[in-house]
């Protein structure tokens, strides 16, 4: 078994940057329930509204449907500041200096000490493949976060009086290779109840889909700890941590 790190505990500030609506329910709202719980400051800030991923909703509907989705599983976690960037769609992110400027702006303006996103792998740690909003978001937070500490890359955020931001100091992808862990056992339930906020985005999901409580315990359960009828009775939730000036 490969050996992990706790996360650290030594910041007070988290941004989670994600492409779309539900990306954050599928296991890291549980550790972000325990941050919360423990008197953390953690915002949500999502590039789409998810317009395009409820096939029998047109997108102008679901934009709507979705964002409120998501405004109702963060405030499961104890995230009441949840926002979304305008002008781009579900489904056809690209790399860019566009989509980096604006990331590069929203990191400038909380100030983060520790940043969220997901892997720009091809594949999750699983097998299953990778969307491309998902990727491109991945890499894109990697290099914005460089971009807000300097002063010199897009010069115009300081004119708009947003000041260089070079105090991230842990920057984590999820859904990949795994090297720190939360222990979210406690926090487990706020988790299910946050992903189950999505009813009308789960509801058009097929019949066959796992439900909320099913699908964490999949992403969540450690194996090691199964109990009665073979189900975990401890619950992880794993990231790729950079540790910035420790990882030279």
């Amino acid at each position: 078994m490969t050996t992990t790190e706790p996360f650290p505990t030594d910041w007070q500030r988290a941004l989670c940057v994600v492409a779309h609506p539900d990306d954050l329910e599928y296991g890291t709202a549980a550790a972000v329930a325990g941050w919360t719980a423990a008197g953390k400051e953690v915002t949500y800030l999502l590039v789409t509204r998810g317009e395009a991923g409820i096939d029998t909703m047109h997108p102008r509907e679901a934009a709507a449907v979705r964002e409120q989705e998501e405004r109702d599983g963060a405030r499961e976690v104890g995230v009441e500041q949840v926002d979304f960037l305008e002008g781009y769609r579900d489904g056809v992110l690209e790399n860019g200096l566009g989509l980096r400027r604006d990331l590069a702006r929203e990191i400038r303006r909380r100030r983060p000490e520790v940043v969220i996103t997901q892997t720009f792998g091809e594949r999750f740690a699983n097998g299953m493949l990778n969307q491309a909003d998902h990727r491109v978001v991945g890499r894109e937070v990697l290099d914005a976060v460089a971009a807000a500490g300097n002063r010199w890359i897009f010069p115009e955020l300081v004119e708009e009086g947003h000041e260089p931001w070079g105090g991230v100091r842990h920057l984590g992808w999820v859904g990949g290779e795994v090297t720190h862990t939360v222990d979210v056992t406690e926090h487990f339930e706020a988790a299910v109840r946050s992903l189950e906020a999505h009813r009308e985005y789960n509801s058009a999901l097929p019949d066959d889909f796992p439900q909320p409580r099913e699908l964490l315990t999949f992403i969540l359960g450690d194996p090691q700890s199964a109990g009665e009828h073979g189900r975990p009775t401890r619950y992880l939730w794993g990231v790729d941590l950079f540790t910035y000036g420790m990882n030279a």
